[in-house]
């Protein structure tokens, strides 16, 4: 008859604890399976160039924790059931990594495009946001920039702005009719 493998006084008290705890508290059961396979499962991960070895690994124990209750086998039953969810769980890993694109850093020197891009080109039409706002009162461009741009409530401009909400709505609306008149007279003057 063979006799199991123990490393250590630390490994048989484990076994111990898992066996007289057997059924009873999930939590004592959790305890001694990740001092016991934490570092194993880690190492197991970090052998198979997972990035992160230690986020994987907590998330092996917390994939681990709702099935204790139907747990058999003790410590070796744990081991077992472990790793097989740290091996799903690096597979896991590789697909993701397989369906990620491949990405290459942009090299300014290595560009030969001759046009320039359809950015440029709408900035240039448009004189951009920053040009469109240049015409409007400090004000103007401040709320527009919290509504709009920032994507804030009314409320929440009022904040900031230290004003009402009334006075922030009233403020919107002659920003706008503001910036509507500019455009219309640049439009003109681009036509003419």
């Amino acid at each position: 008859m063979e006799e199991p493998l123990v490393l250590s006084t630390l490994a048989q008290e484990e076994i111990d604890i898992f066996e007289s705890a057997a059924g009873t508290d999930p939590a004592v059961l959790f305890g001694a399976a990740y001092r016991s396979f934490a570092g194993p499962v880690q190492g197991y991960l970090k052998a198979r160039g997972v990035d992160d070895p230690e986020a994987v690994t907590q998330d092996v124990f917390l994939a681990f924790y709702p099935k204790i209750s139907e747990l058999t086998g003790g410590l070796q039953g744990a081991k077992s059931l472990l790793f097989s969810i740290a091996h799903a769980r690096m597979v896991d890993y590789y697909r993701r990594l397989e369906r990620r694109p491949q990405l290459s850093p942009y090299d300014p020197h290595q560009d030969a495009r001759t046009t320039p891009s359809a950015e440029d080109h709408a900035v240039e039409l448009t004189g951009g946001a920053v040009a469109l706002l240049d015409g409007l009162s400090e004000e103007h461009q401040e709320v527009l920039a919290l509504r709009v741009v920032a994507d804030l409530s009314i409320d929440q401009v009022a904040q900031i702005m230290g004003k009402s909400p009334g006075a922030i709505k009233q403020l919107q609306r002659r920003a706008l009719h503001n910036l509507k008149a500019q455009t219309l007279q640049r439009n003109q003057a681009n036509h003419e």
